[in-house]
């Protein structure tokens, strides 16, 4: 972690201190259990015996240096050490080999009310928890008030904790650690907390951290808040640091390994799916080679219910669709498109005799199976009059208006009554990302304006906290 550029508060020690940091944990196995603390305590160490294949590493090799008064945000995919990280800087842990050390006083919220007691009432657990965060009895009196408004609690505080909702719980938890007033606060993912109202409280209450030259290390999936909330962005990855810096840079870095992934998860899906459905609609007697108009092969029969139908594939193979590719805006073939760019749909066939009567259709399916679109040439007045050999055929939507999540996509070759050649049912899948997150399927293009006495604030913007 870079230390340039940060207050006069700063003596030159960083915050966080985490030098070559390892966290190696056993897997479970009923085998070479421990008879006695006593027999592995005489081990020494309770891994070191252990082959690779019995240990679990979710942390490896890392250092990181966070200067006082800065916020670091720390991002990765489930599995990926974030957690781990916080836990060792917090002191819940040790690592295994490194080491982490910590200026100040720190605050954690990692587990919520994790030392609450559930038989007594919330008062009493907010002494007993402020207490162990380092705060005297006469501090946590004077704070208490403060505390309760901010848990929103007034009417139940008096109430035994395991009375409240799971939400309430939270919310408690959550404003004892905030008001311990740390030196380093430690955050993992617990803006959810509560209503909405009740995170933008906790996102001013970050806000008023960094304005105070507070160090913050939060852990999130949250990109956005990431991008406009931190000054520095960590990628974990399998337990190492994948990259560090800017945090634009990073996770932008981030979002296209993320697309990397989807796309070979998408496209090995895909091919499993079409290997599947080809199986059963080819008879293993009669090779597709050998499918003329006159020898069909053995269906060419729809699902009864088109709306109910799941993935599959039918038809005669009197027209064979033989590949279809979906290619992006930069003109490279994919699974995983931004909203609002270019889409085509090659969709390449095989007649092995000419056929004047055909029909070339797609549709576009949600993951709900809800059909957001569909049409055909026979839709759109193209009246068929030869396909013979080796053809192709590009759908093209010139703005993908779509809201981000995940789509399938029928493609099929027909007579115009509906007699199928080939059809290719939710058979190629593809994911729209869009950094807005509304909701929906239909994402038109659109734009606000207003008038008189209103205003708002782009939390997008330079300097906004």
């Amino acid at each position: 972690m870079s230390s340039e550029g940060r207050a006069a508060s700063n003596d030159g020690r960083p915050a966080i201190d985490v030098e070559r940091a390892s966290k190696i944990y056993r897997r479970y196995s009923h085998r070479k259990q421990f008879a006695t603390l006593k027999s592995a305590l005489l081990t020494r160490s309770l891994i070191s015996n252990l082959r690779p294949e019995e240990t679990f590493t979710a942390l490896s090799d890392v250092t990181l240096r966070v200067p006082k008064g800065r916020t670091l945000g720390v991002i990765g995919r489930n599995g990926s050490g974030k957690s781990t990280l916080l836990k060792l800087v917090a002191g819940i842990t040790k690592p295994s080999t490194g080491s982490v050390r910590v200026d100040g006083r720190v605050s954690a919220l990692i587990e919520l009310g994790a030392g609450f007691h559930p038989e007594i009432s919330g008062r009493e657990n907010v002494f007993i928890n402020g207490i162990m965060l380092g705060l005297s009895k006469r501090e946590v009196a004077r704070r208490f008030d403060e505390i309760v408004e901010f848990a929103e609690l007034k009417d139940f505080i008096d109430a035994p904790v395991k009375t409240y909702s799971s939400g309430m719980y939270m919310r408690l938890g959550f404003a004892v650690a905030i008001h311990v007033d740390p030196d380093v606060l430690l955050v993992d993912e617990v803006l959810a907390v509560g209503d909405e109202g009740f995170t933008h409280k906790c996102l001013d209450k970050f806000a008023d951290f960094k304005r105070r030259g507070k160090t913050i290390l939060l852990v999130t999936h949250s990109l956005g808040l990431v991008e406009r909330f931190c000054d520095e962005a960590l990628w974990l990855d399998a337990g190492r640091i994948k990259g560090s810096g800017d945090p634009v840079r990073i996770v932008g870095a981030y979002l296209t390994d993320i697309e990397q992934r989807e796309e070979q998860e998408l496209a090995a899906g895909d091919s499993r799916a079409r290997e599947s459905a080809s199986l059963a609609a080819v008879s293993p007697d009669e090779p597709a080679s050998a499918v003329l108009p006159d020898n069909p092969i053995e269906s060419a029969t729809a699902p009864a219910d088109m709306f109910r139908a799941t993935e599959g594939r039918w038809g005669s193979r009197e027209v064979e669709i033989t590949d279809v590719t979906l290619v992006g805006a930069d003109g490279q073939p994919g699974h995983v498109f931004q909203s609002g760019e270019r889409l085509d749909v090659r969709i390449h066939m095989r007649a092995p005799l000419p056929i004047d009567d055909f029909v070339v259709g797609v549709g576009i399916f949600n993951a709900e199976g809800v059909c957001c679109y569909g049409t055909n040439t026979g839709i759109e007045n193209l009246a068929g009059e030869r396909l013979s050999g080796d053809a192709a055929a590009v759908f093209s939507i010139d703005s993908l208006d779509l809201v981000e999540g995940t789509y399938k996509l029928d493609v099929a070759v027909h007579k115009q009554d509906g007699y199928p050649y080939d059809y290719h049912r939710l058979l190629h899948t593809f994911r729209v990302k869009s950094r807005a997150k509304d909701v929906g399927i239909y994402r038109p293009k659109h734009s606000w304006h207003f008038s008189g006495d209103i205003s708002f604030t782009d939390p997008r913007s330079p300097g906004h906290d």
